[in-house]
């Protein structure tokens, strides 16, 4: 298992004074070594996430953004049981995302397993860049994505302005 600290100090819920200093001097955040107590925890008695490499865990108002391997992601997303582990674990929601991805890529795997039919941006009056993704499909109540929070995500993580619109609103 690799992750942002040590794992004897995950698996021990203690920082040593390196990954201390780490977290002191902002390289790693709260998050990341709270979702790295998490998933070491959860090694213990699973054999699968003990092969995981967490990247970086970002926290934005209970939603957590964990940029993991993609094989790792792969493992979770075809297992319902291994995502309700991970997801109890956690305080809030948790978002699944590549490690070292592009933007189009991030908002893909934020809205997965709905499909994006385009991501374009737009710069705008001023020098403001827009990002506009077309989901497919048309909105309803029971969409399983909360896009306002895709939206605070996308913000937050990779400072983009986006806006979401549905493929069947646009005909």
């Amino acid at each position: 298992m690799k992750l942002p600290i040590c794992y004897f100090d995950a698996k021990n819920n203690v920082l040593c004074p390196q990954c201390e200093g780490k977290v002191d001097s902002g390289i790693l955040t709260q998050a990341d070594v709270d979702a790295s107590i998490i998933l070491a925890n959860i090694a213990k008695s699973n054999n699968e996430v003990k092969d995981f490499t967490l990247y970086s865990c970002k926290e934005f108002e209970g939603n957590f953004v964990l940029s993991l391997a993609k094989n790792d992601i792969m493992k979770i997303r075809q297992s319902r049981t291994m995502y309700r582990l991970l997801q109890e674990q956690f305080k809030g929601k948790i978002w699944l995302v590549e490690a070292e991805e592009t933007d189009n890529k991030f908002i893909e795997d934020l809205f997965f397993p709905t499909k994006i039919l385009s991501i374009n941006s737009v710069w705008a009056p001023g020098g403001v860049q827009k990002t506009r993704a077309v989901v497919s499909g048309k909105w309803t109540q029971r969409f399983p994505i909360d896009t306002k929070k895709v939206i605070q995500i996308v913000k937050n993580a990779r400072n983009l302005d986006i806006e979401i619109e549905f493929e069947d609103k646009r005909q």
